[in-house]
């Protein structure tokens, strides 16, 4: 997925609100940007570390900047854009990138489904075959080469295993994919020691038939993209 223009490069001053982050330009001027994350960004709002963004060239916005990228340890990159995870992994599904996934005639976005009123990120359908849910899980914490989800407790994050259980026993076929925006890992692995009851489910999950898989992203100013499978260690 390319930017429609390369990102600006800044320095992060401090991330606060959820939603918004003060950036040092490297005119030494400072600007306020969008910040497209609810989450706690753990490991990747530190003062003082080179972030990208987008410009949406839109004055009628109170903030036209999008935070998209920042640098973490090592000199890896993270993509802290949460709204990309699904279009990314549409668009690797859509040019046959993850073998696993190929092969259905059609792909539809945040579908009604379940018992715990949830939308499924992506069904996929083709008539004589079992639907595909797949949903799809954003993961950006990286400690050393190891990468883990959640980055804080999630309650929804239970709902929706939950729901892929539920799916798996009525016939179908069910996924949970972390979309790994993160350059520096070559592992996933549920972060039990922040949410342990999310990985009691997950590992429930996978004892009924979820799939569970974790696609890495490739980054740079000018895209972003899936590129290859990670493992994923639930040990």
């Amino acid at each position: 997925m390319k930017y429609p223009e390369s990102l600006v490069m800044g320095t992060l001053i401090k991330r606060y609100k959820r939603f918004l982050a003060d950036v040092r330009l490297e005119d030494g001027s400072e600007i306020t940007i969008h910040c497209a994350n609810t989450g706690s960004m753990k490991n990747c709002a530190e003062p003082g570390s080179p972030v990208w963004f987008s410009d949406s060239h839109n004055e009628k916005r109170k903030y036209r900047h999008t935070w998209e990228i920042v640098g973490v340890e090592a000199g890896a990159m993270a993509g802290i854009n949460t709204g990309f995870a699904n279009k990314l992994v549409q668009e690797a599904i859509e040019l046959d990138v993850v073998p696993v996934l190929v092969g259905y005639d059609q792909l539809r976005r945040e579908v009604k489904y379940g018992e715990e009123n949830s939308r499924i990120d992506i069904l996929l359908e083709s008539e004589g075959r079992a639907p595909c849910y797949v949903e799809v899980k954003s993961v950006t914490l990286g400690v050393g080469q190891v990468a883990s989800f959640p980055d804080a407790v999630t309650e929804r994050g239970r709902k929706h295993l939950r729901e892929l259980i539920s799916v798996v026993e009525q016939g179908h076929r069910a996924v949970l994919f972390f979309c790994v925006q993160h350059t520096g890992v070559n592992v996933v692995r549920p972060a039990d020691e922040i949410d342990q009851k999310y990985g009691e489910t997950l590992r429930q999950a996978v004892a009924a038939g979820v799939e569970v898989m974790a696609w890495q992203a490739d980054i740079s100013a000018e895209e972003i993209t899936l590129v290859r499978e990670l493992p994923v260690n639930l040990d």
